[in-house]
């Protein structure tokens, strides 16, 4: 009996999959991670965006779907978190986008409000707070009912 397999070698590449090729084109552990998290991401991503195309429309009875009734609120919580990881924020407003309200619109507004209605503004700027009624020394009453 004759063994070939030492002497016959199969000079084919072996096909690599997609971390084996991720792992040839970078030898750093953490941009590997980094790449694969990226890919995994944009995956989230693409599915949620689909899932909530498919809760909007209604697609054609030749595709032999049935029309499915879902509450989107999780799916799109799931898009919008997706999207903050990369950057994108949705606001309604171009003042949100740029951090909301200055210290000056603050003080404009509780200058606007003293002068519409009688009011006490109590503004705390540092911590601890200790509030302290004034007592005459005698310990409070307990209502008898």
């Amino acid at each position: 009996m004759v063994l070939m397999s030492d002497e016959v070698k199969n000079d084919k590449p072996k096909k690599k999959g997609i971390l084996g090729k991720l792992r040839e084109a970078t030898d750093d552990k953490e941009e590997q991670l980094a790449i694969l998290s990226t890919f995994v991401r944009l995956g989230i991503l693409i599915w949620s965006g689909g899932i909530l195309t498919l809760a909007y429309i209604k697609l054609p009875d030749a595709f032999g779907i049935p029309e499915q009734k879902l509450d989107p609120t999780f799916i799109a919580s799931v898009f919008t978190g997706v999207l903050a990881t990369f950057g994108v924020q949705a606001g309604k407003k171009a003042s949100a986008l740029c951090g909301g309200i200055s210290k000056e619109d603050v003080e404009r507004l509780i200058a606007a409000a003293a002068q519409t209605a009688p009011s006490q503004t109590i503004r705390i700027e540092h911590a601890p707070i200790k509030i302290v009624g004034q007592s005459d020394g005698e310990p409070p009453i307990k209502p008898t009912i």
